[in-house]
């Protein structure tokens, strides 16, 4: 560990003497954002942030005072803030804890990347004009959008009990979008939907080539959904696309797996869940073709990591076993509170707030079904991608989705354009219902690099992948035009 790190440990240590541990958590973040709307320029935003949380437990509480003042004497303020809070709550806690949820890690990551050199921005500059220039398919198209975002976020943590982590996690997203007007119909068409192209890596996820070719794509397809008819209104077998299981996943398997919430801690602002702390081991999720996994290791998907931010080692464990919860997202202390299963996921959204439970890498593990196979086996379908919008009830139960784009599935066939494409159904009730899961070849990678939570709000990088699947039996509907 950097030697300053270590320094500013000692400073803490004469803050808050009587702490019975103490952990510094560095995080710092630098990030550029450009943006292109209808061929002009648009946005430029450069940010770089950086600072400390300190962290002390005392009688089996912990208390937290983060710091922008990065020397020996403002780490001993902040560690000596951090020890008055703990004394404070410490007859009020829900649980007493002990250094045991705060590992004691050594670990140097750093995220794969093949290329690393930065392009310059005439450069990035270009590739949105040209790329507007695509999505500008038709005269139908009233407005394109094209957007370039990269960064990394460094951390460094140490302990009193003797964690040395260093981590360095590099991302770069993209985005584009065209929108189609034809009277008073209007149809918005991207590339695989708000900021789902975001990954983790190097240069070479920004492949220009494949990129043009969506931009091109998606605004024909903007220009097609305005004369295509809406979606019907009936039940049938629903067929979705990886960038729209993203969406499926993080609401209605995600968010409710996470044990904070189950234990009611996100109650007044995030909601609760229909899941209990009985059902572990037992609940019957969904369908045996179903297997969920946290898995942190998977090179480009945007949350991978080695350990979490108290320094619990991430390794890829199955939360839902051939239908069947086993085991939930929660971190150390969340495991210690519910005596449940859970994974390296208490995570921050900056160095000014504390680690919560929060979503990872979450992924559907892939089938063996091809997907020629599957919409050849389907009689009467609907195959909908690309998430438009999302409603859920506060206990990640009850849902609504909409998708930018759907095709009708008939004798076995994919057959007209719907526009409009909307599906809903009851989360444990919907994933029962998945019939075929698809093969490897369909298994995509996107990235959710706004997932919020927590007060004060955090909102942070979450990663999905899935293959293309099929649920039977599903109410779907259109746009009521």
């Amino acid at each position: 560990m950097k030697h300053d790190l270590q320094r500013l440990l000692n400073a803490a240590q004469s803050g808050a003497k009587e702490a019975e541990w103490i952990g510094l958590r560095k995080r710092k973040s630098d990030a550029s954002f450009y943006m292109i709307r209808d061929g002009a320029f648009e946005e430029a935003v450069k940010a770089f942030n950086e600072g400390i949380m300190v962290e002390v437990l005392f009688k089996g509480s912990f208390g937290y005072a983060a710091s922008a003042d990065l020397s020996p004497e403002g780490i001993k303020t902040a560690a000596a803030n951090a020890l008055v809070t703990a004394k404070a709550v410490k007859d009020y806690t829900v649980y007493k804890f002990d250094s045991t949820v705060r590992p004691e890690t050594k670990l140097e990551y750093i995220s794969k990347r093949d290329k690393k050199a930065v392009p310059a921005v005439n450069e990035l500059y270009a590739f949105m004009a040209e790329a507007s220039k695509k999505l500008k398919a038709g005269e139908e198209i009233i407005q394109t959008s094209a957007m370039v975002e990269y960064g990394r976020y460094d951390y460094e943590i140490v302990s009193t009990n003797g964690a040395d982590i260093e981590q360095s996690l590099f991302y770069i997203s993209n985005f584009l979008q065209a929108i189609a007007r034809k009277g008073d119909i209007i149809q918005t068409r991207s590339g695989n939907g708000p900021r789902a192209l975001s990954r983790q890596g190097g240069w070479e996820l920004l492949d220009i080539p494949h990129l043009l070719n969506m931009a091109e794509k998606t605004g024909q397809e903007a220009i097609e959904l305005l004369s295509a008819p809406s979606c019907p209104n009936d039940k049938r077998t629903l067929v979705l696309m990886p960038d729209q299981m993203m969406l499926q996943i993080h609401e209605s398997v995600g968010h409710p797996l996470e044990i904070d919430r189950i234990l009611g801690d996100e109650r007044n602002y995030a909601g609760g869940s229909f899941v209990k702390l009985s059902d572990f081991g037992s609940f019957q999720y969904g369908s045996k073709l179903m297997n969920i996994s946290f898995d942190p290791g998977i090179g480009h998907e945007l949350a991978t990591y080695g350990a979490d931010e108290i320094g619990n080692l991430a390794k890829k464990e199955l939360l839902i076993k051939d239908g069947i919860l086993m085991r939930g997202l929660g971190s150390l202390e969340s495991q210690a509170r519910s005596g449940v299963p859970g994974v390296a996921n208490q995570r921050a959204t900056s160095w000014n707030r504390p680690p919560i439970d929060r979503m990872a890498n979450l992924n559907l593990e892939p089938g063996s079904t091809s997907f020629a196979d599957m919409i050849k086996s389907i009689e009467k379908g609907i195959l909908m991608k690309t998430n438009r919008s999302w409603s859920i009830d506060d206990y990640r139960n009850k849902f609504q989705f909409g998708c930018e784009y759907g095709v009708l599935i008939e004798n076995g066939k994919l057959t007209k354009t719907v526009r409009d494409p909307n599906y809903r159904g009851i989360s444990s009730s919907f994933w029962r219902n998945l019939a075929q899961v698809g093969d490897k070849n369909s298994f995509e990678v996107f990235g959710t690099p706004n997932c919020g939570k927590g007060e004060p709000n955090q909102v942070i990088f979450v990663g999905h992948a899935s293959p293309v699947c099929a649920f039977n039996d599903v109410e779907v509907f259109g746009g009521g035009r």
